[in-house]
């Protein structure tokens, strides 16, 4: 049971985790992900780093520091090359082996430690039995986001990268794969190749027909095992979404199950693309874990107005007896257990819906939106500030939303936000009824406004919407 109540991000503010895969580890669940800067140029360009918790208080996250360093790679020696997507799993001999590969080479390196979360050290290349690396025999492809699984003495390395655009700023010009994602079943030394890469999931080219249609995989390949069935989660081609597939066997055939989350909750309460989507969206990867019982499916979020400044975040989920999983929606309260209390101090960074008078957008390499847009963003520089995230630019129509509180006696909010702006701020619960005016004048510095709050006890989402002239930033909010 969770000792403090914990939100989504779920880690500190300043910390950009994409593409974490958890893993359960001795009691404790362990996050492995890519290293985003904050204000960054491209994605992934800080060291691996590693948050773990006790599987019974996923509100206790630990930094384990630095796991692996772009320079401990022996084709990255100037540490120049950023690190995508890992993953870690244990070994047949106990010990513990990261995946991973840095952008442009199109291989898959490993290294190895004696604990989860201790320094890792290089111990080689996948490669075939002839020393002929993973991803450089003819006809192989691009080696990409490695997810690993580990039954017995068999270890099965999933990977794939399916656009239909030709990514040189993310191949160097390598080939890509243009058939879906790969399974290759390794030796127990973890490194070498026991059975080549065999074809599990469709991708954009050749789904036509199938069950992948309109979900087909585009990356972010991860493996599961519950309750005797096989899952291969990845991020399907609409980029915002984490799907799922299910198997009889870790490398046999694989059929399409469905959505298990959007980012911005397309899918859900009649969204159906990024411009009516609850919040913005990109690239999203995660993965999933039980803890005490209880499924979590993990992702990332968007912030900074670009998609190279991500953030961890999750959701509880449910595993039907049939198998299915459901399509969740994000929330601000993802592991929690429950709502969050209705009374008390909250900051606005931990929105799960945000938009603007227009709409939402989908964020891109291509491109990044400022002009009417809100966003989330931080003062200072990368892995710096004391919980200062916040909500810029808010102006005319943009809302922030806030998934669940438990509101008991409530009868007063104050909010926190400074700016040119001159109007109010519109509280409401989902039901659409105001529930507080806010009136909200120029400052410069973080100012608040309070109101009385009029909103029935129970569960509730709870939205701001700013409606005057100018912008303004969204601090913090308090419920009384």
């Amino acid at each position: 049971m969770n000792k403090q109540q914990v939100f989504n991000p779920y880690l500190p503010s300043w910390e950009y985790i994409p593409d974490g895969e958890p893993h359960k580890f001795d009691g404790r669940i362990y996050v492995y992900g890519s290293h985003d800067k904050f204000g960054g140029k491209t994605f992934c360009m800080n060291d691996y780093v590693c948050w773990s918790a006790p599987e019974d208080d996923l509100s206790d996250w630990r930094y384990e520091g630095v796991i692996w360093r772009k320079d401990q790679d022996p084709m990255n020696k100037n540490g120049k090359t950023p690190m995508y997507a890992p993953d870690v799993c244990r070994g047949p001999d106990g010990r513990y082996y990261l995946y991973y590969f840095c952008a442009y080479n199109g291989v898959i390196g490993v290294a190895v430690c004696d604990t989860p979360a201790g320094q890792y050290e290089f111990v080689d290349y996948v490669h075939y039995a002839d020393g002929t690396r993973l991803g450089k025999r003819k006809g192989d492809i691009f080696q990409f986001d490695p997810g690993v699984y580990v039954e017995g003495d068999k270890v099965y390395l999933y990977t794939g990268f399916c656009p239909t655009f030709y990514p040189f700023f993310l191949t160097g010009g390598k080939p890509i794969s243009r058939d879906g994602a790969t399974v290759t079943v390794l030796r127990p030394d973890m490194v070498t190749v026991d059975k080549d890469p065999k074809y599990i999931a469709k991708c954009k080219r050749n789904s036509a027909g199938t069950d992948f249609e309109g979900h087909e995989f585009f990356e972010a390949a991860s493996m599961r095992k519950i309750n005797g069935k096989y899952y291969f989660i990845y991020s399907s081609f609409l980029g915002h979404e984490l799907c799922y597939a299910i198997g009889d066997s870790p490398d046999g055939e694989f059929r399409y199950g469905g959505t298990i989350v959007s980012i911005g909750d397309v899918g859900l309460n009649g969204r159906t693309c990024p411009k009516n989507a609850a919040n913005y969206t990109g690239n999203t990867h995660g993965s999933i874990v039980e803890a005490c019982g209880k499924y979590y499916v993990f992702y990332h979020r968007q912030t900074n107005r670009h998609c190279f400044s991500r953030q961890a975040c999750a959701e509880e989920i449910t595993v039907n007896p049939d198998g299915s999983i459901p399509h969740v929606e994000v929330t601000s309260c993802g592991l929690n257990g429950g709502p969050l209390k209705g009374k008390g101090e909250y900051e606005a960074r931990i929105a799960c819906q945000l938009f603007s008078a227009k709409g939402c957008r989908f964020y891109s390499v291509f491109r990044g939106f400022e002009g009417s847009h809100p966003y989330f963003t931080q003062t200072g520089e990368d892995r710096e500030g004391d919980g200062d995230q916040y909500i810029a630019n808010m102006r005319d129509g943009a809302t922030a939303g806030f998934k669940y509180f438990d509101f008991e006696g409530a009868s007063d909010v104050t909010v926190r936000v400074r700016g040119n702006a001159s109007g109010r701020m519109v509280v409401f619960a989902e039901e659409g009824e105001p529930a507080a005016f806010v009136k909200i004048s120029p400052s410069k510095d973080y100012t608040d406004f309070s109101a009385p709050l009029k909103i029935s006890d129970g569960v509730h989402a709870l939205y701001f919407r700013f409606e005057g002239k100018g912008r303004l930033d969204f601090d913090k909010f308090t419920l009384k």
